[in-house]
């Protein structure tokens, strides 16, 4: 076997079971307050914040420690005004039949339409990139593995360090996302949208569609062997 280096793991801390109940409780009520909203205020959020919670996308794990991810965090007004039209292009087409009559009909529930004002109305939207390619240091050029994956537990962590800080979220995947890859100005040949995800404070009217609390029983989702 490989050698290779370890470090002592000296930052891990131990709960007694009683509280590491009472924390698991506590993390579950804060999971159960997220929500998808669709209304947002135009309240600004320090760029600080926003920073912190993309470092904490960041330390997701990932194949091979590539950690084949970028961020691009959008506050210019006109750079979301670019995205929105381009978004709400696709989005036209989309609904107008593209999607077919059984995507559409899943989504009637939710209320979603071709509008997307919150792409401008946010403070913050953040493009999230996967990489086919990549390393731990800027010059590699290795191939980058279960970047899906990786991509798609680092978004989770990223949404719910934005969740705990305070602010609300949206991910929006319209298809096809290449329009990101040119506005933000990404390498198209080793980058690929993976997600856009709005963040900010809600609307003072922002409602969640009752279809959205609906979720499937303990016992549906999950088994003990």
């Amino acid at each position: 076997m490989q050698n290779h280096k370890n470090v002592p793991l000296n930052d891990f801390i131990e709960y007694p079971q009683q509280d590491m109940l009472q924390r698991a409780q506590n993390n579950l009520n804060e999971y159960q307050r997220r929500h998808t909203v669709r209304s947002f205020s135009d309240r600004e959020v320090p760029q600080d914040i926003i920073a912190a919670c993309i470092k904490a996308a960041a330390s997701a794990p990932s194949g091979a420690n590539h950690q084949p991810w970028h961020f691009v965090a959008i506050h210019s007004a006109d750079v979301k005004n670019k995205i929105r039209e381009a978004a709400e292009d696709l989005e036209r087409s989309f609904y107008q039949g593209r999607a077919g009559d059984e995507w559409l009909d899943a989504l009637k529930p939710l209320g979603t339409d071709a509008d997307k004002p919150y792409l401008e109305h946010a403070p913050w939207l953040i493009a999230i990139f996967s990489q086919k390619k990549g390393g731990i240091s800027s010059e590699d050029k290795n191939t980058n593995y279960y970047v899906h994956e990786s991509v798609g537990i680092a978004t989770g962590f990223l949404i719910q360090a934005l969740h705990h800080a305070g602010l609300a979220t949206l991910t929006h995947t319209p298809k096809p996302m290449s329009f990101l890859t040119d506005i933000c100005g990404r390498d198209k040949d080793n980058e690929r949208p993976y997600m856009l995800l709005i963040a900010g404070y809600p609307s003072e009217d922002a409602t969640v569609p009752e279809h959205a609390l609906v979720k499937k029983p303990f016992d549906e989702i999950a088994s003990f062997l």
